[in-house]
């Protein structure tokens, strides 16, 4: 009888040493909405067995940034927490076999890489330690050095079908034996992510295109440990607009330098959720619409262009769309009065990006603007505001007012509306000036 199929379980690893950006963020999207569209569960998983990068603040960092966007988790990880779980796993794999000392110095490995590429050979490690005897390793000690440990992979090939890149089949003889425990004792990514994607019951990781090497090795330490590696997708990395390298720019591109520049989190995921993929980026209208048109299959493997103005006009369509229910609080916290906070909304919400443009149409309606006055439209406009009628204005108070204007002074068209525009809000566009005159809370001094 075959055996049930594994509930699926994702997680998102990311290491507190840094703010998360776009490229994090693509990874804990596509694990989040594979893990939400088939019921299964999401880990936050804090890889931080870095003990001198790895920063509380930056642990915090991560689970708001997450919170803001809607991606909950179902429970927390911290692999500092699991040291004692790392020892036994790494007792099983020298029991078995499968991990050896070594205590070749950075500089010996590095002459030993650069031999075998002026040979024309791969800079695969040559296992030499392999052959030291119990004197030898005393004897290296005795000289100060410390030992590392590295896991022995079986050099067969190792194959996995890719739910993005297609079959994968890597020679492990192509790729070194990975160190997984340092000589200060860290515990490495290699090492710890496997023993924990085996307890955690994962069994789904998108991760980027450059973990490929990782996988492979991974997957023989899961093995060795008697786990079942989980499916594996690889996304394509991302590159700037123009097909540059991306990657030294992502530290400008973090989701909280983001936020602060007025990005909606609905914009955000919708652009992610799509991109490098063969379907169309479209506004989603909520997260479980994003879960629902979700599909890993439809990526590819060429790298993707990610551009940060592409979250602005999206940002804008989702503002533009919001309900006055969704932005009641931040109405009225520009001071805007209960009575008129509907009607600055309805006024407002078509002419702003970022939710934060509400302050400047809000200002100007209170406390009115300076004239924008062409010489050659100064005694128009003269005539003009001496005709219009006292506050307070309602909505009929514009066209009446224009009206008298037309008659009075013979002008029509842009000639007549575009000055009086200027001349109340200081602009030369904006909303609809019938919705505007009754919001103005004081009138033009001149």
């Amino acid at each position: 009888m075959p055996a049930a199929p594994r509930a699926i379980t994702t997680r998102f690893a990311p290491s507190p040493t840094g703010f998360i950006h776009v490229g994090n963020l693509r990874t804990a999207l596509m694990n989040y909405l594979i893990a939400r569209k088939a019921g299964g569960g999401f880990i936050l998983r804090l890889d931080d067995t870095d003990r001198d990068r790895s920063k509380e603040e930056y642990a915090d960092a991560i689970k708001e940034d997450l919170a803001w966007l809607g991606l909950h988790w179902d429970r927390v990880e911290r692999q500092a927490l699991r040291m004692e779980r790392y020892r036994e796993a790494a007792d099983q794999l020298r029991a078995a076999g499968r991990f050896y000392e070594c205590f070749e110095t950075p500089t010996e490995l590095d002459l030993k890489r650069k031999k075998l590429l002026n040979m024309g050979r791969p800079p695969v490690y040559d296992r030499a330690s392999l052959a030291l005897s119990d004197e030898d390793k005393a004897r290296a000690r005795g000289e100060g050095r410390e030992g590392y440990w590295r896991f022995l992979l079986n050099q067969t090939r190792i194959e996995w079908p890719d739910g993005i890149l297609g079959p994968i089949s890597i020679d492990a003889a192509s790729v070194s034996d990975p160190v997984l425990i340092r000589a200060d004792g860290q515990v490495l990514y290699t090492f710890a992510s496997s023993v924990d994607d085996i307890d955690m019951g994962v069994s789904f990781i998108v991760r980027g295109a450059d973990h490929v090497t990782n996988t492979a090795t991974q997957i023989q330490i899961m093995e060795a440990m008697g786990g079942v590696p989980p499916s594996f997708a690889h996304h394509s990395l991302l590159t700037g607009a123009q097909g540059e390298e991306l990657s030294k720019r992502l530290g400008t591109l973090s989701l909280r330098d983001l936020r602060a520049k007025g990005v909606e989190p609905m914009a955000l995921l919708s652009l992610m959720a799509r991109l490098g993929s063969s379907r169309p980026v479209e506004l989603a209208g909520s997260m479980e619409e994003l879960v629902e048109g979700f599909d890993i299959g439809s990526f590819g493997a060429a790298p993707t262009k990610f551009d940060a103005e592409d979250l602005m006009p999206l940002t804008r369509h989702h503002v533009q769309s919001l309900p006055f229910a969704a932005v009641k609080e931040k109405v009225a916290a520009l001071g805007v009065p209960q009575d008129r906070a509907e009607a600055f909304w309805a006024v407002a919400k078509g002419n702003i990006t970022v939710l934060a443009d509400m302050a400047d149409w809000w200002t100007l309606f209170r406390d009115g603007a300076e004239p924008l006055v062409d010489e050659a439209d100064r005694d128009f406009v003269t005539t003009a505001l001496a005709l219009l009628p006292p506050r307070p204005w309602n909505q009929a108070t514009w066209g009446a007012w224009t009206a008298a204007v037309k008659q009075e002074t013979g002008r029509k068209g842009k000639d007549l509306f575009r000055p009086l525009r200027r001349a109340l809000t200081g602009r030369d566009a904006g909303p609809e000036m019938a919705d505007v005159m009754p919001l103005l809370q004081k009138a033009p001094t001149g």
